[in-house]
C-alpha cells in the first residue's frame, strides 16, 4: 500500500503542519515498515508558477503546434495526476497563509486538475488525512471568524471534487510563543497543540490499519 505525502509549508523544520504529518507518518511506518512512501514538498521544491496556464493552453492547442513550454507543462500535470492515482493513501499538510491556501498548494491543485480527466474523482474512496494549521484563531466568536479561506476550500477540493474519504485535523494559535502579542493565549494554545498532536497520532494509526 503506497502512501503519498504532500507538504506545502515554507517554514522548514519549524513547520507546525509538517510536524503533524510526521506524527501520522510515524504511526504508518511503525505498522507498515515496508510500505512505500512517496513525498512531495511543494514549499521546499515549488512547482513552476506558470505551468498551469501553459498546460491549459496546451490542452487547447493541436499537439503538432504545442510549444515546448506547453508540452513540458502538460507532462508535469499528467505526472502529478498519476501520482495521486497511484497512491492508495494520502497525507496532505497545508498551512493557512494570508488567510488562504498557499500559492504552492494552489499551483499543485490546478496542475492536478489539468492533468486529470474532466470530472475525474482522482481520489475516489481513498483515505486522505488533511493537516492544516493557522497562526491565529479563526473559530466562532473570535475577531477573525470567517477569515479562514483555506480549510473549507481544501475540503471542497479533496472530498467533494476529488472524492477522498477525508479526515481533517486542525491546529490554531501556532504563532503563540512567536508573536508576543499572543502571549495571553499560551495555555489554550498548548491545549490546541496537544489535541492536534493526539488526533494526528490517532489518524496515523487508523490510516495504517485500513
Amino acid at each position: 500500500m503506497t502512501l503519498l505525502r504532500i507538504d506545502a509549508s515554507i517554514q522548514g523544520p519549524m513547520s507546525a503542519s509538517s510536524e503533524l504529518a510526521d506524527l501520522v507518518l510515524a504511526e504508518w511506518a511503525a505498522a507498515r515498515p515496508d510500505a512505500p512512501v512517496v513525498s512531495r514538498h511543494l514549499g521546499a521544491e515549488p512547482l513552476p508558477a506558470d505551468a498551469w496556464a501553459a498546460a491549459v493552453g496546451g490542452a487547447w492547442t493541436p499537439e503538432a503546434d504545442r510549444t515546448e513550454a506547453q508540452k513540458s507543462a502538460l507532462a508535469l500535470a499528467a505526472a502529478l495526476a498519476q501520482e495521486l492515482r497511484d497512491a492508495e493513501a494520502v497525507v496532505v499538510a497545508m498551512p493557512l497563509y494570508n488567510y488562504g491556501i498557499s500559492q504552492h498548494a494552489k499551483t499543485w491543485i490546478d496542475l492536478v486538475t489539468a492533468g486529470g480527466a474532466p470530472g475525474e474523482q482522482i481520489l475516489a474512496g481513498k483515505p486522505v488525512v488533511l493537516l492544516t494549521t493557522r497562526g491565529g484563531a479563526y473559530g466562532p466568536g473570535t475577531p477573525r471568524e470567517g477569515w479562514d479561506h483555506n480549510t473549507d476550500y481544501l475540503r471542497r477540493v479533496l472530498a467533494d471534487v476529488w472524492g477522498a474519504d477525508l479526515t481533517v485535523i486542525e491546529r490554531e494559535f501556532t504563532l503563540v510563543g512567536v508573536n508576543p502579542a499572543l502571549d495571553e493565549f499560551t495555555e489554550i494554545a498548548a491545549l490546541m497543540k496537544k489535541t492536534a498532536h493526539d488526533n494526528a497520532t490517532e489518524a496515523g494509526k487508523a490510516l495504517a490499519a485500513r
